[in-house]
């Protein structure tokens, strides 16, 4: 009997499963979506199948049906996806997987049973007509009746939809809640003590907006949002092995600090795009303008120049358009209407373009200062499509021209640009000049001190010689930089550029023979000493031969520089400068063009939705970096098309935009809610989708920092700059922005707590890990800035009560509750009485030293416990 039932248990398991519309929807279209459908879908329909609907895989192709239900294992379906011949099986070779034997079984499962799918399944339309792709219009203001008048548009758009799902919306937060999160918003700071109490005590009708504009015209905004942009661009502080650059540039800090200054100016956002793209065709000259392509020079890679253009293209993509282009590397993208020409189009764009350092007034040496900027240098680089991504199989027989995704239709028709002297030799610079003048007139006072003190007769010659060597090199370098700024002036003559440069030539020729002259003076003279060397007679022989060698070889070179200054028509000179190509491709302002044309449906919409994202915790596209078919049309899309034509209508000034955003309604909503009235929000819209009220969010890293030491009043508010050593962040009070942040060297603090991975951070991940509470218990610098304060309220708080309202309202920027206080006066008695018996108290492991002692009083230091348990308080890193 048992047998029986063993036997019957099998057989059932053995039994095909019955393959319904729900193991349809569950396993077969993800299947195919995965493997089939960029070339048998909306997009492309190879051999006229389409494999995306089931009405569709029912219809067949033009080889006829697919789908054999009376024979399903005679399916053509099943029979090209696991075949063995390499032309025949899908997907082919080079652009998937093949299907692997669970997956076979699945689909072989869901024919055998009917292959049955949902009868109202919609058929996906042309990924043309996807909703990012169109051109966003600015839809008409909802009118909602309200009994204050007019409504603002971002909340009548909200609103709108509200009341038709009969939701009610969250009060304003309270006045202490709402001035401390618009500040942490916009500067990355809580409001100090006077600055709450100066908002909660105006009650003008206007002084929210006045606040809003006060904030915006701080420059600490600039620094705050120029992180957030940071973030989106990647910027990275130069990485390498020891002082081998290997990544991003040396002196890219110039980046940082222009796009601070953007930022804190308003510089139009389509400029800013302009100028990172192209500002060596837009602004040739202008050192201030020019370190904006510090976005080109971030992409460096010493190792491969495939993984540079790569991350160039890539990035420029996601960032400014919300486009994955990168999934066409390799194949057609999988997904949205991007061929892989296509990618290797916008390759070409960047093809020609590297990156250089020019020198900046006062200092020579380019690994201490420069400029760091791209240039095209290669004007006629042709771009090869790699056959299946691969950069060892280049299709060397059709080069790619530069070209961008047709699916946004719009012209793309660079054109050369001609550069001026100052962009094509850049050593013109007047302080260039003058410097290496400098220097070398300082070699020639040198030498002739040299000579002057000089006290051995038999040294007096090669000294001698050294000061004729140092004035003819004065002289070449004169002369040579008469040639050159000929050579590149407008309205000289051909012959007067020629004689200069036979003068250069005739200069540098001789200052090479007067030092190679001196040259040889100097090794006779080792030689003689060598000669009258009391020195061991090995020694002395290996000392003979090596100064013998050296006086051969410099004999040589003075023959040769003598050889050299015969030749008296010679027009053949050395630049005092590096000279690059006179021309730029025009590739780069023509793609920046591209992307800011107001008719592209996607720059505006991306912008837009990275600034609402930091304002309310979530934006209103989920992927922000991928507005393609991947990303279904959003809830509040109106909202979002109606906000960018009106940025792009305010010359896409970023200040507008928060400016319309921080007065509206739905920004000041209120985050925590009770009451029965919200129960029916928390029922239907538990995620606050529908934005009745504000999220509650954790602070970012550089805030969290930055915060510590600002309410301490030890934050050092220092604007730009170069980059500081990362391991310094617990001893150097500048903001968090301005240390070195790159591969494998970030402030570890700042790590604990999210900050953005260099190599791509579209949008910071929040995670809650026991390393955060330890950073701020056993932080040095957090138990120094508690020091600090605690000192600092204690001057005007003598009695407990003050201190500790004091104390929350500067960390917390609330006060207390009752409960609150009470707990804080008995933490303050216990611990000052615990403290005055150090005997009987044991030492704390895993505590940085700190700068600041401890005091020795035991009730001040028991107030500056109270002060670093309150930096550690959930409300000191949330923004509520």
């Amino acid at each position: 009997m048992r047998l029986l039932l063993t036997l019957l248990v099998l057989h059932l398991f053995a039994l095909p499963i019955w393959a319904d519309e729900k193991y349809y929807e569950q396993h077969i279209k993800p299947l195919l979506a995965t493997k089939c459908s960029s070339c048998h879908g909306a997009l492309k329909q190879e051999s006229d199948l389409r494999l995306d609907a089931g009405q569709l895989i029912h219809t067949g192709g033009a080889s006829g049906p697919v789908l054999d239900l009376e024979q399903p294992p005679e399916s053509l379906l099943l029979s090209r996806v696991q075949s063995a011949d390499l032309d025949l099986r899908m997907p082919p070779e080079g652009q998937g997987e093949p299907l692997t034997r669970e997956q076979i079984e699945v689909l072989t499962t869901w024919i055998r049973t009917g292959a049955s799918f949902p009868k109202s399944e919609d058929i996906p339309p042309d990924p043309r007509q996807h909703w990012a792709y169109q051109v966003p219009r600015k839809a008409e203001i909802p009118q909602i009746k309200n009994e204050i008048g007019e409504v603002h548009p971002i909340d009548a758009f909200l609103l709108a939809k509200l009341q038709e799902l009969q939701l009610p919306v969250a009060p304003h937060s309270d006045p202490a809640t709402l001035v401390r999160r618009v500040y942490l918003d916009v500067l990355g700071l809580p409001p100090t003590a006077d600055q709450q109490h100066q908002f909660l005590s105006d009650t003008s009708p206007d002084g929210w907006s006045q606040l809003v504009d006060e904030l915006l015209d701080d420059p600490a905004y600039g620094e705050r949002w120029g992180r957030h942009w940071m973030d989106v661009w990647r910027y990275s502080d130069w990485d390498g092995y020891k002082n081998e650059l290997r990544g991003s540039q040396r002196h890219i800090w110039r980046w940082r600090d222009w796009i601070i200054e953007s930022v804190n100016a308003d510089k139009p956002y389509d400029r800013m795009i302009a100028e990172m793209l192209a500002a060596d065709e837009l602004a040739p000259t202008d050192d201030k303008t020019l370190r904006a392509t510090g976005f080109l020079a971030r992409n460096y890679h010493k190792s491969n120049r495939n993984i540079w253009l790569d991350a160039t293209v890539e990035h420029t993509a996601k960032a400014f358009l919300g486009m994955t282009i990168d999934c066409a590397r390799c194949h057609d993208h999988k997904y949205d209407p991007i061929g892989q020409p296509e990618y290797y189009a916008m390759r070409a764009v960047f093809e020609p373009h590297d990156v250089r350092t020019e020198r900046l007034p006062g200092e020579a040496d380019l690994l201490k200062q420069g400029l760091v900027r791209a240039y095209d240098a290669k004007l006629e680089e042709p771009t090869y499509l790699y056959i299946a991504g691969n950069e060892k199989h280049p299709d060397k027989e059709n080069p790619v021209a530069p070209g961008l995704p047709e699916v946004i239709d719009l012209p793309y028709e660079p054109a050369p640009v001609d550069l001026p002297a100052l962009a094509v030799y850049p050593s013109l610079r007047d302080y260039v000049e003058k410097e290496q003048l400098v220097a070398a007139t300082a070699k020639v006072k040198a030498s002739k001190n040299g000579l002057a003190e000089s006290k051995d007769a038999a040294d007096k010659p090669s000294h001698q010689q050294a000061v004729v060597a140092a004035v003819a090199e004065l002289e070449s370098l004169q002369a040579r930089w008469a040639a050159d700024r000929a050579k590149y002036a407008e309205n000289v003559e051909a012959a007067k550029q020629q004689e200069l440069a036979r003068r250069a030539a005739a200069a540098e020729n001789n200052a090479k023979l007067e030092r190679a002259r001196h040259t040889l003076l100097v090794k006779q003279r080792a030689l003689s000493q060598a000669e009258s060397s009391d020195q061991a007679e090995d020694k002395q022989k290996a000392a003979l031969e090596k100064a013998q060698k050296e006086v051969n070889q410099a004999i040589k070179q003075r023959d040769e520089a003598q050889g050299l200054v015969q030749d008296t028509d010679t027009t053949k000179y050395s630049s005092v400068g590096t000279a690059y190509p006179a021309k730029s491709t025009g590739r780069r302002s023509a793609l920046a063009g591209w992307i800011t044309d107001r008719r592209n449906p996607l720059t505006a919409r991306v912008a837009v939705n990275q600034i609402w994202m930091r304002h309310f915790g979530e934006p209103l596209v989920a992927n922000v970096f991928d507005f393609g078919l991947r990303s279904p049309e959003p809830e509040h899309v109106e909202l979002l098309d109606w906000l960018a034509v009106d940025f792009m209508e305010h010359d896409w000034s970023m200040k507008h935009l928060h400016r319309l955003i921080l007065t509206s309604s739905a920004y000041r909503r209120a985050s925590s809610i009770s009451g029965k009235d919200f129960a029916v929000n928390l029922d239907q819209d538990p995620d606050n989708q529908f934005l009745w009220r504000s999220n509650v969010r954790r602070l970012d890293a550089e805030s969290i920092r930055d915060s510590v030491l600002h309410v301490a009043g030890s934050l050092d508010r220092t604007q730009g700059g170069p980059d500081i050593d990362f391991n310094q962040g617990e001893k150097v009070f500048r903001r968090s922005l301005y240390f070195r942040h790159a591969y494998e060297k970030q402030m570890q603090m700042l790590v604990t707590f999210d900050a953005a991975a260099p190599n791509e951070c579209y949008r910071r991940s929040q995670s809650i890990i026991p390393q955060q509470a330890l950073a701020l218990s056993n932080s040095s610098l957090v138990v120094e800035q508690s020091r600090r304060l605690a000192e600092k309220l204690s001057e005007t708080a003598l009695e407990s009560e003050k201190f500790i309202r004091l104390a929350f309202e500067s960390i917390l920027c609330r006060d207390c509750t009752t409960q609150e206080l009470a707990a804080c006066q008995d933490f303050l008695e216990s611990q000052a009485e615990r403290l005055s018996q150090p005997e009987g108290l044991t030492p704390i492991a895993g505590v940085a030293d700190a700068s600041v002692p401890a005091s020795k009083d035991s009730a001040q230091r028991a107030r500056e416990n109270l002060v670093h348990v309150l930096f550690n308080h959930n409300d000191f890193v949330t923004v509520r």
